[in-house]
């Protein structure tokens, strides 16, 4: 569980709207096209040609979760809209909780609401029968 949490970090990490303190009209703009290059492939598509590090991260993601891939996208999505509601959008709260998700995915999930973790959980089943 520990591991696909850490990989939906990683790419909240990489399409967090960087500019955004609040979720004042640009925030507002930026979460909605975060959301949607997670949930949307052309979106994505988009979104990752212009930033090699991400597409680095987009390839890990596809070797992992293989037919699952959109679903992985789906609950990054999920997760990355708690955490900017969590967080107020306050980009420095959004770093500290992504940053969390790397040392402490336990606390970082408890962070998380209950549907939440049982979609993750649920991922997480259906990641390991798929490698059976």
């Amino acid at each position: 569980m520990h591991r696909r949490l850490l990989v939906a970090a990683i790419v909240l990490a990489l399409f967090a709207p960087a500019h955004a303190q609040s979720l004042d009209a640009a925030s507002t703009e930026a979460l909605a096209a975060a959301l949607k290059a997670l949930q949307d492939p052309s979106a994505r598509a988009a979104a990752l040609s212009g930033n090699p590090q991400a597409g680095a991260v987009d390839q890990q993601i596809q070797a992992f979760a293989g037919g699952l891939t959109p679903d992985v996208y789906a609950l990054a999505a999920q997760v990355f809209a708690e955490l900017v509601r969590n967080t107020g959008g306050d980009v420095g709260r959004l770093s500290d909780a992504i940053d969390r998700a790397r040392t402490d995915p336990s606390a970082f999930a408890a962070m998380l609401s209950p549907a939440t973790l049982e979609r993750l959980r649920e991922l997480a089943v259906r990641l390991s029968d798929q490698r059976r």
